[in-house]
């Protein structure tokens, strides 16, 4: 892999879990990522179908200027397993004065369907994401807003020590509804406690 468009921020241009592996998004990847928030629209903060030439525009002018700098607005990493593209997430809305970033994350609509492998994706995920929020950026906070309906996102979440924080009742509309978000968090006292044990 070549890492001529890593962050310059991160100190290690992927993070690895045996076959699993983050490493910085690169162009080739984001039309499938454009394919994939359109086809799951219901678990976003999208309300309208991203355009090819959308979804262009903003790389050029929201994510690939921030990969130079040391205090990037957002950390998109591609997903891989088994050097298979299968997702992205990151660090997102990040404040460096308030130490702190919301997680993202979006696995491949048909491994998303397939609970077993989704819970187990995601748990790696957390745990090399945490790693590279807490150890390699001096980060203090993550957090992460989930709809309610997501429930074994959730589980996962506390499984990997994110705390429920809060619910905002009735926050978003849905299927002609409105269901509840929630907010969890994982600091970095708890997650050295975790992992030093």
């Amino acid at each position: 892999m070549h890492f001529e468009q890593a962050y310059s921020v991160m100190p290690r241009p992927q993070l690895e879990d045996q076959a699993f592996t983050l490493r910085a998004i690169q162009p080739a990847d984001i039309e499938t990522i454009r394919q994939w928030r359109n086809a799951q629209m219901d678990v976003l903060r999208q309300s309208t179908v991203i355009t090819p030439e959308a979804q262009q525009r903003y790389f050029a002018e929201k994510v690939w200027p921030q990969k130079p700098l040391l205090q990037p607005d957002q950390i998109l990493l591609a997903i891989e397993n088994d050097g298979n593209f299968i997702g992205y997430g990151g660090l997102v809305h990040v404040s460096w004065r308030d130490r702190r970033a919301e997680v993202s994350f979006l696995l491949d609509p048909s491994i998303e369907s397939d609970f077993q492998k989704r819970e187990e994706f995601f748990a790696k995920y957390l745990r090399l994401l945490q790693e590279l929020a807490f150890s390699d950026l001096s980060l203090f906070r993550l957090w992460t807003e989930t709809y309610s309906h997501r429930t074994g996102h959730i589980r996962t979440l506390e499984s990997m020590g994110f705390k429920l924080e809060g619910r905002l009742r009735n926050h978003i509309a849905l299927n002609s509804g409105f269901i509840d978000a929630e907010i969890h968090g994982s600091l970095l006292n708890d997650w050295r406690g975790n992992h030093e044990k």
